[in-house]
Formats: C-alpha cells, structure tokens, sequence
C-alpha cells in the first residue's frame, strides 16, 4: 500500500516521468535546431578555424582546423541519442549534468557554424568570457550575502556605478590602490543606508533599492557633467596590468586563458572560494544563514539578527563597490554615464541562477559573460545573427531555470521579511 498523498505523488510524477519528457524534448529541440539551422545552411567542403592563441600571446600553439558539415551532423546525432535515450530511460539524478553537456556540445556547434569558410580566436573568446564573467560574479556574490541573511538588495548596480565613481576620483588622485578602496567603502557606505532603512525602519526592500539605484545614477551623472567633464585629471585614473602567475601563465593554451589577468579576476576567484567556504564549513556561515532561514529560532539561540544582517549588508555592498572599480581600474580606465550597464541586475539574475550559491553563480556569469562578449565578436564577424537575439538567450536560460526545468531553486525561507524582535 502506498504512503503518498495525492499532493506527493503530483510532486514525485513532475520530478520524475514530468521533468525526464521535458528534458527529453528539450536535447531532441537542441539537436533538430543543429541540423536544420546550422547543417542545412553549411556547404560541404567549408572548413572551420579556431585559433587557440589568445591575441597578444607569445605561445605558437597549433590552430584546430576540421571539416564543418561532419562535426555538425556528429554533434546533433549525439544530442538526438542523449535526447532519445532521456525520454525512455531518463538519465536521474545526472540529467543536470547532461543537460550541461548537450548546451556545451550546441554551443561548440554554434561557433563551428560561424566560422565555417573563416577562423575564430577561440582561445581569446574564453578569456574574453572570462573577463566579462568578473562584474557580473562579483555581484552575484554582493547579492549573495546580503540574501542569505534575509535582506533583498536591488541596489547592487546603484552601489557598483557609485563605487566605480569614485574609485575613478580617487584613483586619478592618489592612485590605483587608494581608488579601489575608495570605491568598496562608497559601496559599504550605500549599503548602511540600506540597512539602516531595511533593517531598523523595516521599509519595503525593494523601495530601499531603489531609491538608492535612482540616487546613484542621478548623481554620478551629475558629477561626471559638472567636474569630470571639465576636469580631464580627475578621471584619468589607469588600470591595474595583468599578472602573470609564474610558470602557469607559460602553459599552452590555458596558460593566457587563466593565469594571466589582473587583480580583479583573481580576487574573484578569491573570493569564490572564502565565501563558499564560509558559507558552509564555519559557525559564521551557518549563523547568517540561520538568520536568513529562521531568524526567529536563530534568536532564540542567541544570535544576535539584527547585527548579522547589518553585517551582511555592509560586506554585500563592499563586494558591489569593488565590482564597481573594476569597470573604471581593471577595464576602461575612465568613468562614464551608467557604465554598469545593468550589470549590477544580471548579477542578481545569475545569484538566482546559481541557486544564491556562489560557484553556482560564478557558472551563470560565465553564460552571462559569453553571451556578452559573442554578440560583439559576430558582430564583427559580420555574422547575420541579430545581437538583440544573442543578449537574450542567458535570460532565456534564467526563466526556464526559475520554471523548474533545470531544478527548483530555494531561496532562503525569510528572504525579504523584516525581523521585529519579540516584546519590541
């Protein structure tokens, strides 16, 4: 006799049978838009090129150079197979990572596509990806932490565009180093604001945020026009040289791709690392994480919520601000009008994407990051792909993450609820 109640046996039908034909269907789509989009439009003797040479590098490593039409017909014949085999059998509990594999294999597809009868820097593509991934992630880590602990903060892209203000200003003045911690106290300091209105007078979190984005963008605007534009000096600041990690950044192939970048992309890796870490190894993360879970019960225990928030905030901002100086001292080298570029709410995306998880994060700013810079590469390459379409296919990919094709996400169980302390 069964013990599932109708409620649970719905669940365990999507999670099964469900979810197993819709991922099915989607590796079978992956592989029919192979054939008919890429190989019908491929002659046969087009022969693609990838460089795997990123420019500027001294290595002289052999470019990959293969027939086009037989690599697409292999690739979606693979894709049908994983897809066929999917609908009957089911893959279980690897089907993430299938699915990873059959969006890897279109992708390589894709690009086998573009350039058939030309050549591609493929090498230079991925670390231009990886490039691109550095604000994108370091926002979703902002977002990250002030989320776990409960607090919605849609201030990222006011704190990043603020941040890389005045990292410029300050920067200009006293120096790179001087203007990067400049700009991860301007985002800390918007972040108190936020806290202090979100935390202690419990107003609406997203009104929070935005009033903040809002204040941001209007003032640095009006500070670029009154004294930047006048004042060449004080937005002139430089950027931070790469650095080549000894022995590694030699490497063929790898080598320039990730080992030699400047201190951004490396802090970021960085970071990655600590807050996982933190996060889920140390008492400090399983507190903060409480407080954003059961912050009743975690008060109970003693952990003071209104401190771990504030906490929380203030380091998301932090991270926000130095995302912030990486567009003025680790990209441009100069601050310009709305410069973020959104980048503060796709970080917020991928956070959601990655499951407010940060290596999950660090994946969904890559997708983010390449699909960035690939709409710049084809146009370039004079490819007739709309770019429009191309920006579009990450955010395609968050709404079927936040459907429930790829899994349910979890935020945390208090996210976005003010705490009002017993007998207060």
């Amino acid at each position: 006799m069964s013990t599932l109640s109708p409620t649970m046996k719905s669940s365990a039908e999507y999670t099964g049978g469900g979810r197993r034909r819709v991922m099915g269907v989607v590796f079978l789509a992956l592989a029919a838009a192979i054939w008919l989009l890429f190989a019908r439009t491929t002659q046969g003797e087009m022969v693609t090129t990838f460089t795997l040479n990123p420019g500027g590098s001294q290595a002289n490593f052999p470019n990959l150079e293969f027939i086009t039409l037989p690599v697409l017909h292999a690739i979606a014949f693979v894709c049908a197979l994983l897809g066929g085999y999917q609908l009957v059998r089911g893959f279980g509990t690897r089907t993430n990572a299938i699915l990873g594999l059959v969006a890897a294999l279109f992708i390589f597809a894709f690009l086998s596509w573009v350039a058939s009868g030309t050549s591609l820097n493929l090498a230079g593509l991925l670390r231009a990806t990886l490039i691109r991934a550095v604000p994108i992630t370091l926002g979703a880590l902002s977002g990250i932490l002030c989320e776990r602990a409960g607090v919605v903060n849609i201030a990222i892209e006011g704190m990043m565009l603020t941040g890389a203000m005045v990292a410029a200003i300050f920067g200009s003045l006293y120096g790179l180093w001087v203007g990067l911690l400049a700009g991860v106290l301007a985002g800390a300091l918007l972040a108190v604001v936020h806290a202090i209105f979100s935390i202690k007078y419990k107003t609406d979190q997203i009104v929070s945020g935005t009033v903040i984005n809002i204040f941001s963008i209007g003032m640095s605007s009006f500070i670029s026009a009154k004294y930047l534009a006048a004042n060449r000096q004080l937005n002139n600041p430089g950027i931070f040289p790469d650095i080549q990690i000894p022995g590694l950044a030699e490497i063929p192939f790898i080598g320039p791709i990730l080992f030699s970048h400047n201190v951004f992309f490396f802090s970021m890796l960085l970071f990655l690392a600590l807050l996982h870490f933190g996060l889920f190894f140390t008492r400090w993360g399983l507190r903060l994480r409480s407080v954003g879970e059961h912050p009743k019960a975690a008060d109970t225990l003693g952990i003071n919520v209104f401190k771990t928030r504030y906490m929380a905030v203030i380091l998301g901002g932090m991270m926000a601000g130095f995302g912030g100086a990486y567009f003025t001292l680790g990209s441009v080298g100069r601050f310009d009008d709305v410069m973020t570029a959104g980048r503060g709410f796709i970080g917020l995306a991928a956070m959601i994407f990655g499951n407010w998880n940060p290596f999950g994060a660090f994946g969904a700013g890559l997708l983010f990051g390449f699909a960035d810079m690939l709409a710049a590469r084809l146009a370039i390459l004079g490819v007739r792909v709309a770019s429009e379409f191309l920006l579009m296919a990450p955010y395609i990919a968050t709404m079927i993450v936040l459907a429930g094709v790829v899994g349910r996400g979890q935020a945390p169980a208090a996210d976005g609820q003010p705490y009002e302390k017993e007998g207060h």
